[in-house]
């Protein structure tokens, strides 16, 4: 419990989590996208991705879906850290690690703080079913949201690094995701609309 004058460590916690719902992704800034997805927004449809659509009896989709809403959360101490910011791939590491620590202790259940170090582990060793097919919804979210934003601003195939820099990500892809994205590559090859039924 907070000392009076004093926010709580949950309380806490919950605000660093609130920062997600604002902090933009760099790649699309960066890429001069108006108004761009916010890290939080993200994570929410990778979630809706692992509870809804993925049928898989193999896998835990509840740690599924909760390794989906944590995998970006220490960017809410650190910042959305891409290829394009000169930062090391180990440095990077160091760093989210260290943030998930700094966050994992503000939960006043220590096995929930031992729960999500562990889930983050998981996530960035990607030896595991269930952390693999994060990792493919992690990519496929972002050549989804690459596409929409090509139709958004009419500019067929200008985002066509993020497909490239993914491509080898999906080449072990779970199914499920494989087959998304066959899809999504002939709407885009069609310069097919999505269209809100």
């Amino acid at each position: 419990m907070a000392e009076s004058g004093t926010m709580s460590a949950e309380l806490n916690f919950l605000h660093y989590a609130a920062k997600l719902k604002h902090l933009k992704r760099t790649g699309w800034v960066k890429s001069g996208i108006p108004e761009p997805e916010t890290v939080a927004g993200h994570m929410h449809r990778m979630s809706v991705m692992c509870a809804f659509m993925i049928n898989d009896p193999a896998l835990d989709i509840n740690k599924c879906i909760k390794m989906a809403i944590i995998h970006d959360l220490g960017e809410s101490i650190i910042g959305d850290i891409t290829p394009l910011c000169g930062i090391d791939n180990a440095t990077k590491y160091d760093l989210e690690v260290a943030a998930i620590n700094k966050l994992s202790g503000l939960l006043s259940n220590p096995d929930k703080g031992t729960e999500l170090r562990e889930l983050f582990q998981e996530y960035e060793d990607r030896n595991t079913p269930e952390s693999k097919l994060v990792l493919d919804l992690d990519k496929f979210d972002m050549v989804l949201q690459a596409y929409e934003y090509e139709q958004q601003e009419q500019k067929p195939k200008f985002l066509q690094p993020f497909f490239d820099s993914t491509k080898v990500f999906f080449e072990t892809s779970h199914p499920k995701v494989k087959e998304w994205l066959n899809q999504l590559h002939a709407a885009r090859d069609s310069n097919i609309p999505f269209s809100l039924l």
